[in-house]
């Protein structure tokens, strides 16, 4: 892909703003963390605006907890369209984890996400999503 140079203008606090999150980040320049920053903006704007997006539901929860995991597995039957798989891994005795990689509509996947993550029992959830 062809790169573009271009220059921009910051207030003095933005710019030791950028730097921080340079050196933070582990960045190997400027150019790369804007790069970063845009393709973040774009990923929140495919939320807002419903469009298709790729992703993973990443579970943490004791699997011993009363109906949570035939609750788990029906939520992912009614919404099996937009599921590609799922690996579960036992971290310990009674902790599970659990990642389902997804495809869709942004809000089906929040959606999905949302009931999955909201399942009496469930430790902690979160789902990571990208444009394709």
């Amino acid at each position: 892909m062809k790169v573009t140079r271009f220059g921009v203008s910051l207030e003095e606090d933005l710019l030791e703003k950028l730097d921080d999150f340079v050196n933070r980040r582990h960045f190997p320049n400027r150019s790369q963390a804007i790069r970063h920053l845009i393709r973040n903006m774009t990923v929140d704007e495919i939320w807002q605006e419903g469009l298709f997006a790729a992703g993973a539901v990443v579970l943490i929860y004791d699997h011993h907890k009363g109906t949570l995991v035939n609750d788990l597995l029906e939520i992912q039957h009614d919404y099996g369209h937009l599921i590609l798989c799922s690996q579960h891994v036992h971290m310990d005795h009674d902790n599970c984890l659990e990642t389902i990689t997804v495809k869709g509509r942004a809000a089906e996947l929040r959606e999905l996400a949302d009931k999955l993550i909201s399942i009496k029992g469930m430790k902690h959830g979160k789902l990571v999503m990208s444009g394709v």
